[in-house]
């Protein structure tokens, strides 16, 4: 977990598509990868799918079968029908309105943060990394303050259904943190309707009791899209956050040469995004008897999309095992197609405005060790970073 990037050029040494025992295969190529993501012929594994697979336990698991009726896990028409719902959630025009929003949280953090600093060592996963995020879609949905550690703990524990081969005991954490997440959202939902206003949570209820008469039914798409959202803005942006604050740490002359010319800051941002991805793996199903990599593949066969091993194919990036802020290269960490990652904006929105406050405050900012990370195989989590001045 700590350095996956041996394993993923091992992976790709075995070609560009790899058979695993469960019968799915591995994809490690760029172009590859880049082709399932956004090809018409592949799906994302809904419930028809499930439906037709002879072990149908494995996705009958409550946390399972509750993502699966989420935006990530719908295929046309449902998928067009919940997105056209909702719109451009992060168009320049809603980013412009977050930026001082996002700017603000930064600064209290931080100065939590210089606290902290001034005594010694201090981690800043948990005070900083995790907190950004839920301050940022809490402020946007309208999601009280004192409820923010709470809905982060839930989505640590809720992220193990989406794990490539989740063991028993994860799914019990999985399905105890949506059940918690169901009732919290359903009477986030229910207030607010008593008093809508003008955020995003309000709006929504107005466009969906629109768009579906019956009130049971609009409440189940209220209830899928505000705790899909929540749940995808916090557990991939703040890996995001902690994996760029620690590959620019990792060498002290990067983070002087960034702080000197901030200007680089959205390259860093996309550098640390190819280098180091915060989802390692992605699952996309074939629609219909195909080819891929030279591969004939029978409908419904399985595939991962890599993207870690997809973006250090040296046919897309140049030495891709260097960190290199000026590369300008290439990645598909935020996907592809349909399904391309709805908040890709707002967690650079998020990144830019803490690392140029970082760079800015803390000039003689290090590390005095490397950061832990959580077992996962899908969702890439350092669980704690420690920084010193």
């Amino acid at each position: 977990m700590a350095e996956p990037f041996p394993v993923w050029n091992e992976i790709r040494s075995l070609g560009e598509a790899v058979p695993t025992p469960w019968g799915g295969w591995l994809l490690t190529g760029f172009d590859v990868c880049n082709q399932v993501l956004r090809g018409r012929d592949w799906l994302v594994p809904d419930f028809a799918w499930q439906a037709r697979q002879p072990d149908t336990e494995r996705w009958q698991a409550p946390a399972t079968q509750e993502m699966s009726r989420t935006l990530s896990r719908l295929n046309p028409p449902m998928h067009t029908h919940q997105r056209r719902g909702i719109g451009n959630l992060f168009d320049r025009a809603a980013l412009t309105r977050l930026g001082p929003m996002v700017d603000g949280h930064t600064t209290h953090l931080l100065d939590e943060l210089a606290e902290r600093l001034a005594r010694g060592p201090a981690d800043f996963v948990r005070p900083v990394g995790e907190m950004l995020p839920i301050a940022t879609i809490g402020d946007w949905l309208g999601i009280p303050p004192e409820d923010h550690r709470y809905l982060v703990e839930l989505t640590h524990d809720q992220a193990h259904a989406q794990e490539l081969l989740p063991n028993k005991s994860q799914l019990a954490l999985s399905e105890e943190a949506t059940r918690q997440l169901r009732g919290y959202f359903t009477q986030l939902i229910a207030e607010r309707r008593t008093a809508t206003g003008e955020d995003v949570l309000s709006s929504w209820i107005r466009t969906w009791d629109e768009l579906e008469p019956d009130r049971e039914s609009a409440d189940e798409i209220l209830y899928t899209l505000t705790m899909f959202v929540t749940v995808a803005a916090l557990e991939t942006t703040t890996t995001l956050l902690s994996t760029v604050v620690w590959r620019l740490l990792q060498d002290p002359a990067r983070w002087d040469w960034l702080r000197r010319n901030p200007e680089h800051i959205d390259s860093a941002l996309d550098e640390a995004l190819r280098y180091d991805p915060p989802i390692q793996l992605n699952t996309r199903i074939a629609a219909v008897d195909t080819e891929l990599a030279g591969i004939p593949l029978a409908k419904d066969t399985m595939v991962h999309v890599m993207y870690g091993a997809a973006n250090h194919d040296p046919r897309a990036n140049d030495n891709p095992g260097d960190f290199d802020i000026l590369r300008g290269g290439n990645h598909l960490t935020f996907g592809g197609g349909i399904h391309y990652c709805l908040g890709a904006q707002l967690a650079r929105l998020e990144a830019r405005a803490l690392l140029g406050q970082l760079l800015e405050r803390f000039p003689t900012l290090h590390t005095p060790g490397a950061p832990h990370y959580a077992s996962r195989m899908v969702f890439r989590r350092i669980i704690s970073l420690e920084l010193a001045v």
